[in-house]
């Protein structure tokens, strides 16, 4: 992993940067010595900021963490990463992507089957035809957040959901 280190309204100490390094080396055992990773720390006002993006083939992984001690941010900021390439690496096997940024061992080992999304209800309903002011209607009646409905105009399956400050949005089909 190459690790670049870079600094705003913040003096780059040996004993910051040793700490970054230190912290993220633990994340050594999932990707290839080419990886990189790009690290900004930065201070605005009493909050102490790191930011730390790693670039992939099709994806970046990528976490900010702020607090009132740069140290305690730097902790933050590798255990949330870790936290992301372990849902990301059941994505991969998934799809058998992003690959060549990943150590070969680090997929082959469990897939983390813990972490693996699960449905735990289904539901089946009848959907009579309604406008979409009808749908948004039966959805605060229901007290749900979204409504799927077929539009009397088009005949298509809709939805409807609840958007911030009291406003609502409708999804259409494209086809």
């Amino acid at each position: 992993m190459r690790i670049t280190i870079s600094g705003r309204n913040i003096d780059l100490t040996e004993g910051l940067k040793q700490a970054v390094e230190d912290k993220l080396s633990k994340l050594e055992k999932y990707f290839t010595p080419d990886t990189e990773v790009i690290v900004t720390l930065s201070v605005e006002k009493e909050r102490q900021k790191i930011e730390v993006t790693i670039p992939m083939k099709g994806n970046i992984i990528r976490s900010e963490q702020v607090s009132n001690d740069m140290y305690v941010s730097i902790d933050l900021v590798e255990e949330i990463i870790e936290r992301q390439l372990k849902k990301y690496k059941t994505k991969i096997i998934a799809k058998q992507q992003a690959e060549s940024s990943l150590r070969k061992e680090f997929i082959e080992k469990d897939s983390g089957a813990d972490e693996d999304i699960k449905i735990i209800r289904s539901k089946k309903f009848g959907m009579k035809p309604m406008y979409p002011e009808d749908a948004c209607v039966q959805m605060e009646l229901l007290g749900h957040d979204f409504f799927v409905f077929r539009n009397a105009e088009s005949d298509e399956v809709n939805v409807v959901y609840k958007r911030k400050g009291n406003t609502y949005g409708l999804i259409e089909p494209e086809f």
